[in-house]
């Protein structure tokens, strides 16, 4: 496994009141995304467990893109990845964005 970690400056809180999201499953191709509200309104944290070794400038690039264009602040976000392509990573970061913004 390889353990990537990121945090970054979020220019937007996270909307909504729900405190947890999780979604996904690890199988081939796919991934597991939890997100937590457990930061500060201009922090995000995104944590990635991966078997896919080499690819951290992929992810790195995945991870700032997606944060730069969502609200995200106050959220750690763990991704357990069985192999996800970038387009599958940002669909499920975006669904679990889209979830945790409902009112609990």
């Amino acid at each position: 496994m390889e353990n990537l970690i990121y945090t970054l400056k979020a220019s937007k809180a996270a909307s909504g009141t729900r405190k947890l999201a999780i979604l996904g499953v690890v199988a081939s191709g796919d991934l597991e995304v939890l997100l937590e509200r457990t930061l500060s309104a201009d922090e995000c944290r995104v944590e990635i467990a991966t078997t896919a070794h080499g690819f951290g400038a992929v992810w790195q690039d995945v991870v700032h893109d997606f944060v730069d264009g969502h609200g995200t602040g106050g959220l750690r976000i763990s991704i357990n990845d069985g192999g996800a392509r970038p387009d599958t990573v940002l669909l499920r970061l975006a669904q679990g964005v889209k979830l945790i913004e409902e009112k609990e």
